[in-house]
């Protein structure tokens, strides 16, 4: 953008009507308008691009750097009790390798930048007794799992029953239908 209105002041210099600016660079005859004026009280100076928007980051690229590192030693190496990084955890990090004190709500944002992706641990119970269940599976699932009845009807469909009902005495009741003479 500021290479356009860069090129506008110099087509202005030379002479060029706002609206044969604003067709040659493709703009709006308002913005060519706003960058005549500008250019006319301040020179290619009031042209020059506003800087970047927004607050400048607290932390440099090479302290970035160093946090990831360090996340990548993992939480262990840092003193925590679990190998678990929580925001809270990476907050007290970065305040500790940078003296930057960040929010744990702010952190999140940090480790996007960073490529760091939400890991959930799964749960488990704490009294989780993994040879009993296994035990359990080899003895009794077996004797509890249903298996279908060999002498029952089957079903082609993979999701439904095979019906209860036998077809040759389906036909014999109070209801069948009958042909009327």
């Amino acid at each position: 953008m500021e290479a356009r209105r860069y090129a506008a002041a110099r087509l202005f210099a030379r002479g060029q009507s706002q609206a044969a600016v604003a067709r040659t660079l493709g703009a709006t005859r308002a913005a060519a308008h706003r960058w005549f004026h500008a250019w006319q009280v301040k020179g290619r100076r009031a042209l020059k691009g506003a800087g970047r928007a927004g607050r400048k980051p607290r932390l440099e690229a090479p302290q970035l750097a160093r946090v990831e590192a360090a996340l990548l030693q993992g939480p262990g190496a840092h003193g925590f009790a679990t190998e678990l990084w929580t925001l809270p955890r990476v907050a007290t990090l970065i305040e500790r390798l940078t003296h930057v004190r960040y929010h744990p709500g702010h952190v999140w944002y940090l480790l996007r930048r960073l490529g760091w992706s939400l890991q959930r641990p799964t749960r488990q119970a704490r009294e989780r007794d993994e040879a009993a269940i296994a035990r359990w599976k080899r003895e009794r699932w077996p004797q509890v799992k249903k298996t279908r009845d060999a002498g029952g009807r089957g079903s082609s469909s993979k999701t439904r029953a095979g019906s209860r009902i036998d077809r040759s005495s389906a036909a014999r009741g109070p209801r069948a239908a009958t042909r009327r003479s």
